[in-house]
């Protein structure tokens, strides 16, 4: 059965870095893109990266240029999201998400598949 499931989330502080995880589970997802979005009450799921099912080809929007950065672990069908520089304004929960397709536009509204969130807090 196909999951996503994410981890790593929690409290820091402005300026500090959280590493999220997403592991793929299921034999489709090593084939899929996977991606990253962050919702905050009231907003609607922001995109913000994705990485190809080899690892190699990655896209960023304008919200995750420079500070994030999207991984993947072939062996273990895992994608990472390191944040750097931490802002209150990250604090959002931040999903996966599994699509067929690479995403090539910063409206991308995700795939059909996803994970269950994570909270990150970042205080001032």
């Amino acid at each position: 059965q196909e999951q996503l499931g994410e981890s790593g989330g929690g409290l820091v502080q402005a300026g500090g870095s959280l590493r999220l995880s997403c592991v793929a589970s299921g034999r489709t997802f090593s084939t899929y893109a996977i991606s990253w979005f962050r919702q905050t009450p009231g907003h609607e799921r922001e995109f913000l990266a994705s990485i190809d099912n080899s690892g190699c080809s990655t896209y960023y929007t304008d919200s995750a240029k420079g500070r994030f950065t999207i991984s993947r672990d072939t062996a273990t069908n895992t994608v990472y999201l390191q944040m750097n520089n931490l802002k209150p304004e990250d604090t959002a929960v931040y999903f996966c998400n599994a699509d067929p397709q690479c995403p090539i536009a910063s409206n991308y509204l995700g795939g059909g598949y996803w994970g269950q969130g994570a909270q990150v807090t970042v205080s001032s």
